[in-house]
């Protein structure tokens, strides 16, 4: 499709990203009110690492509605 190689390196990195994010484990709290999301997630990790943000602000930002 004349993609240069690094476009889809970047195009790859933010699909595989997306497809962690998927697989993320939320779970619910509160009668649904609230939800929470595991420190540890593997997932979450490496959803972070491809797409170069900050584990603590994305584990917040998962379970907050602002």
């Amino acid at each position: 499709l004349g993609v240069k190689e690094s476009h889809q390196m970047t195009i790859f990195r933010i699909l595989a990203a997306i497809l962690h994010l998927g697989n993320l484990e939320i779970q619910g709290e509160r009668d649904g009110e609230a939800c929470s999301v595991s420190s540890e997630d593997e997932h979450l990790s490496n959803f972070c690492s491809l797409l170069g943000v900050e584990h603590s602000q994305m584990l917040r930002w998962l379970c907050h509605r602002k």
